[in-house]
């Protein structure tokens, strides 16, 4: 009997620890961890840890209360340095395959800007293609075209211009929009 003497004894003792000090524990607790749940746990650890050690309670030095904030602060550190520790879980789930975005749009685009293309003059044609689609800078596509610097940037202008009110003259199905 004496060891259900002695348990009975150290649940007492954690009871009025708690009483005393429980409601200073979980609002450190979770300030420390952002979170009510969290922080319940980490002060029913604390509790435990109490009750395994009632000698570091009753032994007259140091205060109750700073023994417990040092145990709830130790364990949150060990807490959030496991979970650093680990990767990140991922649940899986084999029925579904991952997504794959749709390539619809990028086609569409690519219709319609080629459509765009083909009604524009061979000559800002030439020069959209030496720029934007061969990469030259603007005296690259001169020498490339056999005309000056000056022609292809003024030509690159007025290309893009006529490309962009093609394409807005144009609807979503690549069909001409009446004016």
């Amino acid at each position: 009997m004496p060891d259900a003497h002695l348990r009975a004894r150290d649940e007492a003792l954690v009871r009025a620890i708690y009483q005393e000090h429980g409601r200073a524990l979980i609002a450190y607790a979770t300030r420390l961890t952002g979170d009510r749940a969290a922080a319940e746990d980490v002060v029913q650890e604390t509790l435990i840890r109490a009750w395994r050690h009632p000698e570091v309670l009753t032994n007259g030095r140091g205060s109750t209360r700073g023994w417990l904030l040092t145990v709830a602060r130790n364990l949150v550190t060990d807490r959030v340095r496991a979970r650093a520790a680990r990767p990140q879980e991922v649940s899986e789930m084999p029925d579904s395959p991952p997504v794959e975005r749709d390539h619809a749009d990028r086609v569409v685009a690519s219709v319609t800007v080629l459509a765009a293309l083909e009604g524009l003059s061979d000559d800002h044609r030439g020069v959209l293609d030496q720029i934007y689609f061969q990469g030259r800078s603007l005296g690259e596509a001169a020498a490339a075209l056999g005309i000056p610097a000056g022609t292809v940037k003024s030509r690159s202008y007025y290309a893009l211009r006529a490309l962009r009110e093609g394409l807005t003259a144009r609807d979503m199905t690549g069909d001409e929009v009446p004016a």
